[in-house]
């Protein structure tokens, strides 16, 4: 599978990081950060290819790429707003775009608290469009003791979205 991972802004940038690196090794993963988010040295995954969020003509941004799913953990609701008008002014905000024109699957964990109703909105029209809206949300059933824990779960149900098997958390009984 090719994944291509946005980290836009610096709060949650460690949930974007942990969903990179429990991918399985046989991803093809490419990564694109936005300037907020410069923190990316963590990554120590050596297979990822990192762009930055200027790099707009690379082979990402195009649809005949074959990419086949894209994650924004966590996206910004700049980011978010820019997507669903249809803005794609970086590479963050391309690749999204050619993944909804492609009808590639596209999933935003959008990371505020609360969300404003102009945010609502976004979220309202893009899930219309087949877009899968995934806050990072806690499940208590899975009894998370630690942050690790939860960071597992929240990622875990990103995966299942995706279609990613994976055993990063408790399931329900």
């Amino acid at each position: 599978m090719k994944i291509v991972v946005v980290i836009t802004g610096a709060s949650g940038l460690e949930l974007g990081v942990k969903f990179i690196e429990f991918l399985p090794k046989e991803f093809e993963v490419f990564v694109v950060v936005s300037e907020s988010a410069k923190l990316v040295q963590k990554l120590e995954r050596k297979e990822v290819k990192v762009y930055q969020d200027s790099e707009i003509g690379s082979s990402i941004a195009s649809g005949s790429f074959g990419i086949d799913a894209v994650a924004v953990i966590p996206c910004s609701t700049n980011t978010l707003a820019k997507i669903a008008c249809g803005i794609a002014d970086n590479l963050s905000t391309r690749v999204a775009s050619v993944a909804i024109k492609e009808g590639k699957t596209l999933l935003l964990a959008p990371r505020e608290m609360p969300f404003s109703p102009i945010a609502l909105e976004n979220m309202l029209k893009l899930s219309r469009l087949g877009v899968i809206i995934a806050p990072p949300t806690l499940g208590y059933y899975s009894n998370p003791t630690t942050l690790e824990e939860m960071e597992r779960f929240i990622i875990g149900k990103m995966y299942d979205r995706l279609g990613i098997k994976n055993s990063l958390y408790k399931r329900w009984k």
